[in-house]
This record gives structure tokens, C-alpha cells and sequence, in this order.
């Protein structure tokens, strides 16, 4: 890359990126003063518009335009899908045949309930997943009175490891692929492998972490029948989203966006599903999660106008340049960091614009770092990911309605078995990373 004139610091750059570091800040702390990260981010996002048009580097119209709307329409249309699959009750039969079938051995049902999470967290985001399963699972384990926080623990970082391999299987991987315009199948055919070794490593880890708890003889017994609440929508979403997984493989070739697939799908099945109220389900999508996203891209994109970014990434290059496979890996490293301590998810809409103004020689294994090191890193602490938050909430929840404290899933619980897992998986995709870095390196639009 030849060098280029160096951008100096103005007073508007200055500024946005005081306004990104105070919306990130109240972000990640709004357990301690009260305010949801939606507020406080739709906050930024006005504030950034305001003070963008005083100082000339932000306009409404680019607000509008900085909002990856493939990312939230996408987002928006599985939530709906997923809402109407779970009124046919074929996930609580899919949990109860799992329990059944495990006959009381707890890895074997851990590996299913694992591999259960993990298969639909590839096509459902690893959230919407744990949506599903986290109730479920403390079904199950009540019903054969086992301890459940093996069974949560594993659903979120099964599903937190798994996801990372597609395209739509994490919110990260939905912004990473729209920006840097890769196709479903080039993301799976990269991260799959990758992304499958580190996946059997954490399942038998898990087994080494909870050893006690799993070498207990489970003593409940799955004696009765469980019925679907409607058979014939189960079926008709699983006609629908095989239909998807076969449009989001081809989709490049139909010149379909990711989001129209999962538009097309909703379609469909609202349609197949005649009796279907649509206001039960619009009542299900998680509206204030869109929100979220939508303020943020405004935030970033106002830092992004105000060449703030570019000014960072100028600083970034020569290390870039220097050594690109010690640079991927720091970056990995650094994004699971911060994923763990933060949510994956603004890491990645900052890091997105400056990757995006590097080379194009060197942008596609920093992308894969990327995602491999905020889906990995998210693992490490009980915030690091959306599903991780759910799943403790679901425990808490579960030892304040039995009495028994023992059940919550603490910070600390969490750094004993997350963080050595985030460890052991990073070190894998480290040296996968290093000893395949000619295939991970290959451009991903070649000229």
C-alpha cells in the first residue's frame, strides 16, 4: 500500500469520538446506573446527529444510510419465524425426546442438548436459540432432578461457538458478512472447520469441567407421551426453513439479499399457516434489540463521517503491513478480550469501518479473526454475549422460585467454566489460524 498523507485531528473528530467513548461506556454499565443500553444508545445516536450537523461531518440522510438494514430486516424476519415455530410446541417434543432418549446419562444428554442448540443456532442466531432451549432445559433437568446449570452453561457456549460458523448464526457474523459483502456458503466453507474443531474441544472440556456433576446417575424417568400443539405448522416451518437454508446457499447466484431469504421464508409461512394472528407474533420480535442496532450503526456512522476512524486506522496500517498473520492474531485475541468484557456486538461495529479501510490485500483474514475472536470471546464472562446474559437470567430466575441459591449462575461460576473454555478455544483457532493463514488469506473478491 503506498503511503498516504497522514489525517490530522480536528475538533468534529474529536468530539464524535468522545460521543462513541461515552455511548459505549453507558453501554457496558447499564447495570449500574439504571438506563438499558437501547436508551443510551438511541441517546447517542441523537446526540451524534445533533452535534454532526453543527460541525458539518453528519447529516440525516447519512445517518439513514449508515444503518446495515440487511442486519436488522434480517434479524427482524427470524425473530418472527421463530415466534411462530414455537406456538407448534415441536421444540418442547424435540427437548422431551432428547431427555427420553439420554435415559438418564448426563454427558450423553448434555452432548444432544449441545448438538440440539448448535444445529439450529447455525441458521437462528445463537440468541434466539437460547430464547427457545433455556426454559426447556430446566424442564428437563427438573424432571430428572439433575443440577440444570451444566445443561444452561453448555447450551450458551455450545451455541456461542457453534454460531460463529455461518453467515445468520451470530449478530457479529450478520454485520462482518454485510460489510464485507461475503456469501453464506464462502462463510461457512471458511469458518465450518475451523469453528467444528473448536466446537468438539468445548463439548469435551465441558465434560472435564463439570465432572462431578455429570458422574451423578440422573433418577428421573420420561414415562409419558408429549403431543405437538400443531403438528402441521412444525412441519410446514420445517418445509419452510430447509427452502431457506437452500436460499441462503445460492443466494449470491440469485442476487438475493440475506434478508429477502429470510423475508421469502416469513412469507411463506404466514401464508401456509392460514389462521395465523399476526399481531401474536409481531408481539414476540424483540423490537428494542432492532433499536439497539439501528442507534448504533448511527453512532458508528457519525464517528465513521467524521474520519475519526480513518485517523485511528492510519496508525494501524504499518503494523497491518509489517506482519499481517501477527496482526490477525492480536486482533483476534484483543476482540475476544473486549468481547468478554463488553458486548461482541458495538466491538464489532467499530472495528468494522476500520478494517474497511485497509487494503483490500489485507481485509480477508482480518475478518475472519474478527469473528472468530468476538463469537469465541464471548464465551469468557457471563455478559460476553447476549445468550450468555439470557442463560443467567434464566438461573436466577430458577433459584429465586425454588429457594435455592445455589442454582444462579454467578459471574464467578462463570469465570470458572466460560473463561478456560474462551482460553482452549482460542488457542485452537490460533494455531489453526497460523498453520492455514494461505487459505484464510486468500482475497475474498479476487480482482
Amino acid at each position: 500500500m503506498e503511503a498516504t498523507h497522514l489525517i490530522e485531528m480536528n475538533e468534529g473528530m474529536m468530539i464524535s469520538g468522545i460521543i462513541l467513548a461515552i455511548s459505549f461506556i453507558g453501554i457496558f454499565t447499564e447495570t449500574l446506573h439504571g438506563f438499558s443500553r437501547v436508551k443510551v444508545a438511541m441517546l447517542g445516536a441523537g446526540v451524534m446527529l445533533v452535534v454532526g450537523q453543527i460541525y458539518g461531518f453528519y447529516t440525516p440522510e447519512a445517518a439513514f444510510e449508515a444503518v446495515d438494514w440487511n442486519v436488522v430486516f434480517l434479524l427482524a424476519a427470524m425473530m418472527a419465524i421463530v415466534a411462530i415455530m414455537i406456538k407448534s410446541g415441536g421444540f418442547e417434543v424435540m427437548a422431551y425426546n432428547i431427555g427420553k432418549f439420554a435415559k438418564g446419562r448426563q454427558f450423553l444428554m448434555l452432548a444432544l442438548i449441545g448438538t440440539a442448540v448448535t444445529v439450529i443456532s447455525l441458521l437462528l442466531d445463537n440468541v434466539t436459540t437460547v430464547v427457545i432451549f433455556g426454559p426447556l432445559i430446566i424442564l428437563i433437568c427438573q424432571k430428572m432432578k439433575v443440577n440444570p446449570i451444566p445443561y444452561l452453561m453448555a447450551a450458551a457456549l455450545l451455541s456461542d461457538t457453534g454460531g460463529v460458523a455461518t453467515l445468520v448464526g451470530d449478530p457479529p457474523n450478520l454485520m462482518i458478512g454485510s460489510a464485507a459483502d461475503i456469501e453464506f456458503m464462502p462463510f461457512l466453507v471458511k469458518m465450518g472447520p475451523i469453528v467444528f474443531v473448536a466446537w468438539i474441544a468445548t463439548l469435551f472440556f465441558l465434560r472435564l469441567l463439570f465432572k462431578s456433576e455429570l458422574s451423578k446417575k440422573a433418577e428421573g424417568i420420561f414415562d409419558e407421551v408429549l403431543v405437538y400443539k400443531d403438528k402441521g405448522l412444525w412441519n410446514k416451518s420445517l418445509i419452510v426453513l430447509g427452502l431457506m437454508v437452500v436460499l441462503f446457499i445460492i443466494h449470491g447466484q440469485i442476487h438475493w439479499e440475506p434478508w429477502m431469504v429470510a423475508g421469502a421464508g416469513l412469507i411463506a409461512l404466514v401464508m401456509l399457516q392460514r389462521h395465523l394472528e399476526l399481531d401474536d407474533i409481531m408481539h414476540d420480535v424483540e423490537i428494542p434489540l432492532l433499536m439497539f442496532f439501528i442507534a448504533l450503526f448511527m453512532i458508528v456512522g457519525g464517528v465513521e463521517g467524521s474520519q475519526f476512524l480513518e485517523y485511528l486506522g492510519q496508525f494501524i496500517i504499518p503494523f497491518v503491513e509489517k506482519d499481517l498473520l501477527v496482526a490477525c492474531i492480536v486482533l483476534m485475541w484483543v476482540a475476544a478480550i473486549m468481547s468478554a468484557a463488553i458486548d461482541n456486538i458495538p466491538f464489532t461495529a467499530a472495528m468494522i469501518p476500520i478494517i474497511g479501510a485497509l487494503g483490500p490485500e489485507y481485509q480477508a483474514p482480518l475478518w475472519w479473526c474478527l469473528a472468530l475472536g468476538v463469537g469465541m470471546g464471548g464465551n469468557g464472562t457471563h455478559i460476553g454475549s447476549t445468550a450468555n446474559v439470557f442463560i443467567v437470567t434464566v438461573s436466577e430466575r430458577l433459584a429465586k422460585d425454588t429457594g435455592d441459591p445455589s442454582l444462579a449462575i454467578t459471574p464467578y461460576v462463570w469465570a470458572k467454566k466460560g473463561l478456560p473454555v474462551m482460553l482452549l478455544t482460542l488457542v485452537i483457532c490460533t494455531i489453526v489460524m497460523y498453520v492455514f493463514f494461505d487459505y484464510y488469506s486468500q482475497p475474498l473478491h479476487p480482482l
